[in-house]
């Protein structure tokens, strides 16, 4: 079928699965989620929410609540993946046009690109780690600065090199890694809880740990900027997550996996992450939310460096199945004919480091405020716009060959539905003056406060008003037409507003 398609809109990568290839089943899709959500930001995702004042069964049932809620979308926008084997680039064409579908392609690989960037730091940092293992008068890592000191700056680019080494050599090269990752992560979590509970002297001590916080308001006050900042931690793969059920063998093999995969292992991994980081607080005198650094503590030498080697190898393996793959294809649909997987996963590279990853891990509030929430505002409407265009638009009936046509049902005016860009917009807008608070960028009494408290929920208002301008805009054209709009005919109604 590929050869059938428009040449600039479709290669190899972007063309639809045949069913031959649709091999995944349910066990594919919850070893999938197993594999990436032991990763070392789940653990720290958990752990700075202990850093930031919750006892432990408040910084567990908030994630389990925030991946049960991401699980709906990732589910819905997963459904036209595997019934027309496309990709999230295409898929999204449906809704933004042939070529407006950049938008949300571009808004998801550059927040791929970040967590590429942040995946390679803690690599970096590992690496460093380990040379201090064996040299204690190397001094701890100092990224609170513009830049870190030169040596681990060094390891982070070296670790950064053979990430592109592997991109170079193509997927196929970290099977063996993501087979060594399932086996050790488990493994290695299991044996840092076991220290946590052994050098804290039992659960007891670890669980009794009390909250920081003084009252329900202030409870709230951090709740739901927690919740939004872990619908936002997979607020990405619910965009894309039609790059992997594009494979499913049905839509029950990846529902299935997928809500067995999902809420389980993250909660049961951020479990560990918060037991460490209350036993660090009891050990140490306070709690340390970054496990590289909690490692570097260990005062055998032995150990330190094998947990170092188990993260770098870990983290070489997620941060090419989770941050590489989907940006190269999102990359890959701005000129099929010229960017492949390669080449998108060397842009993804370059990216990721001038976002300056450094910064972001610097500490536990800019990791959920800055940048966990930040995104989610970017990437809760286009959620937001691409399900209410599938299921209540096209009633979950697309024209596979119109998606590959710049002159089909979707091409709109110019290959851009206007519809789509105005909601998108619309759902960003009431965040922004949040995000400017929250750098720093402008002073609290520029917004009233209610404006500004609304990026607190960024994800879940950008996601409603997105979807609901979205439906409101093309539903106006389809009740005038009696059909679905397609084309001309729908920037022409716009026009007229």
């Amino acid at each position: 079928m590929a050869e059938m398609l428009n040449a600039d809109l479709s290669n190899e990568d972007l063309a639809p699965v045949p069913m031959n290839r649709r091999t995944w089943g349910t066990w594919n899709y919850a070893a999938l989620w197993i594999s990436m959500s032991l990763c070392i930001p789940t653990y720290t995702m958990a752990s700075s929410m202990i850093n930031q004042g919750m006892n432990w069964w408040q910084a567990v049932l908030t994630i389990f609540i925030g991946n049960a809620i991401v699980l709906i979308p990732m589910l819905l926008n997963g459904k036209a993946g595997a019934k027309y084997g496309i990709p999230f680039p295409v898929l999204a064409r449906a809704s933004f046009g042939t070529r407006g579908a950049n938008i949300p392609a571009m808004l998801r690989a550059i927040v791929a690109c970040g967590w590429f960037g942040i995946q390679t730091w803690i690599g970096g940092a590992s690496l460093y780690n380990l040379l201090r293992a064996w040299n204690p008068s190397l001094e701890p890592i100092n990224n609170s600065t513009l830049f870190p000191q030169a040596l681990p700056l060094i390891c982070f680019l070296l670790f950064w090199l053979l990430n592109m080494f592997v991109v170079y050599k193509g997927v196929e090269s970290i099977r063996k890694l993501l087979v060594f990752k399932a086996i050790f992560l488990p493994l290695a979590a299991i044996a840092l809880f076991s220290w946590a509970v052994i050098a804290a002297k039992g659960l007891g001590p670890i669980l009794s740990a009390p909250s920081k916080f003084k009252d329900n308001e202030s409870f709230f006050t951090f709740f739901f900027p927690a919740l939004t900042a872990v619908v936002g931690f997979w607020a990405t793969l619910s965009l894309n997550i039609p790059d992997f059920t594009r494979y499913a063998k049905s839509q029950q093999a990846h529902l299935k996996g997928q809500a067995l995969g999902l809420p389980t292992s993250m909660t049961l991994f951020a479990f560990v992450g918060v037991v460490v980081t209350s036993a660090s607080a009891i050990i140490y005198g306070q709690p340390e939310w970054d496990p590289v650094v909690l490692a570097g503590k260990f005062e055998n030498k032995l150990i330190v460096s094998m947990a170092m080697i188990g993260i770098l190898i870990s983290t070489l393996a997620t941060n090419i199945a989770a941050n590489i793959v989907s940006p190269a294809n999102d990359f890959s649909n701005l000129s099929p004919s010229k960017i492949n997987f390669r080449t998108g996963g060397y842009i993804t590279g370059i990216v990721g480091v001038l976002i300056f990853p450094w910064k972001l891990m610097a500490d536990p509030n800019g990791y959920i405020f800055t940048w966990l929430i930040a995104y989610s505002s970017l990437l809760g409407p286009v959620g937001g716009i691409m399900i209410v265009d599938y299921f209540f638009i096209r009633k979950q009936d697309l024209s596979t060959i119109d998606l590959y046509s710049h002159h089909g049902k979707y091409g709109y005016r110019n290959g851009f539905n206007s519809a789509a860009l105005i909601a998108l917009l619309i759902g960003i807008l009431p965040n922004v003056p949040g995000f400017l608070l929250q750098v720093s960028l402008i002073p609290v009494t520029v917004f009233p406060a209610w404006i500004s408290h609304l990026y607190n929920y960024a994800w879940f208002v950008g996601f409603a008003l997105s979807g609901l301008t979205y439906s409101a805009l093309m539903n106006k054209y389809t009740i005038a037409q009696k059909h679905v709009p397609s084309g001309d005919a729908v920037e022409r109604v716009l026009t007229q507003q």
